[in-house]
């Protein structure tokens, strides 16, 4: 038996034997690449102060991998389709492992960005060759399990991202986050090689570079719009890529109109289905990212768990990812994706709605329910949605449609974390301002906790040190009265401590309550507007015929695959009778 597997699918005579181990490591490949996002957020805090980061350094040190994983994806997925879905992967594992070992070996604020560049540059690679591989390699009455097992993965990696961090954390610099990453990509890369089947498309067209490119500058121009204008202000920056922006979707949307063979065939927007699921998806995870943006720092700052604990405490809703998955499969054949992904949104909005009770007396326990909730609604939500996608396309387009899937959760996420994160800290500083009114604090201090919540409990901390500090002078003093002083101003700096730590507790709670309220409203306002374009329809009477979508595209796939088994059994007749 040759190691590397080099049978393509589409030259089997029945489904791919292996292909649940495929699946496998399609779901390593995907596991990496959301970890390599929500790890960051429990090594910020260090990377921070051993690299002395600033707010805009640390904003783009997360964003760097964003702007080229969102950007490059509909182009490099189009490239895979014509030349290699598998070789996509196996480069774009190559790429993210370096990347990641490049930030491992980073000591400065550039080299860190440019690593993780790298590394979105891969899961650009990655990302839509694992759907498209996945697509290829499951026939269509296995396809939407495959997709719930793909999707369920994601939200493994929502928890395991913190919580694999945060035990390295514990005994390890912030690098040791970066190498997370790179016995899983290397297992996925021997994986690739020996298990998933190669694919590609059947078509000899050429690529329509010149649409890939205008794709490239219009989603990149508006991903870095999105963090440059809330979180850095509405100034050049922001307004030339606004600019680049609009002009270079425009000149897309004509370009694809009029060429044969475009890289994106905008007209399947026109389709109720196609657009409602990635209205859906991009929303959802508006929220979502959101959400996690602001929990995973209400548990570390204002909760005090270590990184380690912040994982454990996610993993609820890992758990109910799972759960919502399962559902899935059993509630979308009955009642069709329309109730399935309008209650998973329904469930997201009423998780965001349980947050806005977080006030500073809050608890982990009150937050257990909101993450179920959102974990449940995750699972309800996003694998219909990613099947309606995929299932859109023709078996030549899989990296596309992919990609179009991909590039809507990860622009629905850069909204989140840029709408809601700029919510947050403009709310959580406009509280601060009025609740430390009375500690007496300097206005140059007070300005450095309404920075961030990670600032807010840093001039605490200063603070309390001083205290301790004329505490132990006052104890060192022979004058009598000199000590009493010494004291009394230590005990005011305490004081003005205490009431700053819970003046900074309370105003992130404050704000938290106030950011889930809007995302509460803008999911919700959603919801309503998914329902009403996803049409009626797809509900089955039989589970197993409802993986196969209606359309005629399914049809015709059914029916060539039929055609090839019948071929297959032909010739297998045929050589018997000759022996």
């Amino acid at each position: 038996m040759r190691l590397v597997l080099n049978e393509p699918v589409d030259g089997m005579t029945g489904p791919y034997r292996r292909r649940w181990w495929a699946l496998l490591v399609l779901c390593l490949s995907l596991l990496i690449i959301v970890m390599a996002n929500t790890a960051l957020t429990v090594a910020a805090p260090a990377m921070t102060e051993d690299l002395g980061l600033s707010s805009a350094d640390l904003q783009w040190v997360i964003d760097g991998y964003t702007v080229p994983y969102a950007a490059l994806m509909l182009l490099l997925g189009a490239i895979g389709d014509k030349y290699s879905r598998r070789g996509a992967l196996v480069l774009g594992l190559l790429v993210f492992g370096g990347g990641a070992v490049s930030g491992y070996l980073a000591d400065s604020s550039t080299a860190v960005i440019a690593a993780r560049a790298v590394m979105g540059t891969g899961a650009a690679l990655i990302m839509p060759a694992t759907l498209s591989l996945l697509a290829a390699t499951f026939p269509r009455a296995e396809r939407v399990r495959a997709i719930t097992l793909w999707t369920a993965t994601a939200g493994l990696a929502i928890a395991a991202g913190p919580l694999v961090a945060g035990a390295l954390l514990e005994h390890h610099g912030w690098s040791s986050t970066f190498l997370i990453n790179v016995p899983v990509a290397a297992l996925a890369l021997v994986g690739a090689l020996v298990l998933v089947p190669p694919s590609k498309a059947g078509h000899r067209n050429r690529i329509d570079y010149t649409g890939g490119l205008l794709s490239v500058v219009w989603i990149g121009a508006l991903v870095y719009m999105i963090i440059e204008g809330p979180h850095f202000g509405w100034g050049v920056k922001a307004v030339t890529a606004a600019v680049v922006a609009g002009a270079a979707l425009l000149a897309f949307v004509l370009w694809e109109l009029r060429h044969p063979h475009p890289v994106l065939d905008v007209r399947r927007f026109t389709d109720r289905r196609f657009a409602g699921s990635n209205l859906a998806v991009a929303l959802f995870f508006l929220a979502v990212f959101g959400a996690f943006y602001y929990l995973t720092q209400y548990l570390q700052f204002v909760l005090g768990h270590d990184a380690f604990d912040t994982g454990l405490r996610m993993l609820p809703l890992a758990g109910a990812v799972f759960v919502g998955s399962a559902l899935t499969a059993w509630l979308t054949p009955r009642l069709g994706m329309k109730w399935t992904v309008t209650a998973g949104m329904v469930g997201g909005t009423a998780a965001l709605a349980l947050l806005t009770q977080v006030d500073a007396g809050s608890s982990y326990g009150d937050l257990v329910a909101p993450l179920v909730v959102l974990g449940l609604a995750i699972g309800l939500a996003l694998s219909p949605c990613t099947d309606a996608i995929m299932g859109a396309f023709p078996e030549s387009e899989l990296g596309v449609g992919g990609a179009v899937n991909d590039t809507s959760l990860e622009l629905g996420g850069s909204l989140g974390i840029a709408v809601l994160g700029s919510l947050l800290a403009t709310s959580y500083s406009g509280h601060l301002g009025d609740a430390a009114a009375g500690t007496k604090l300097p206005a140059d201090a007070l300005a450095t906790a309404q920075d961030s919540v990670g600032a807010g409990y840093a001039v605490a901390r200063g603070v309390g040190d001083q205290a301790r500090q004329l505490a132990d002078q006052a104890a060192r003093t022979a004058d009598p009265q000199q000590a009493a002083q010494f004291k009394a101003q230590a005990a005011e700096l305490a004081d003005s401590a205490r009431q700053m730590a819970d003046s900074v507790g309370a105003s992130f709670s404050d704000a938290v309550a106030h950011t889930s309220l809007v995302g509460a409203i803008v999911l919700g306002a959603g919801t309503v507007l998914v329902a009403l374009l996803l049409p009626r329809g797809g509900t089955h009477p039989e589970p197993d015929t409802a993986a196969a979508p209606a359309d005629p595209q399914g049809q015709q796939e059914q029916h060539q695959e039929q055609e090839h088994q019948e071929q297959g059994e032909r010739a297998s007749e045929a050589s018997a009778g000759s022996r």
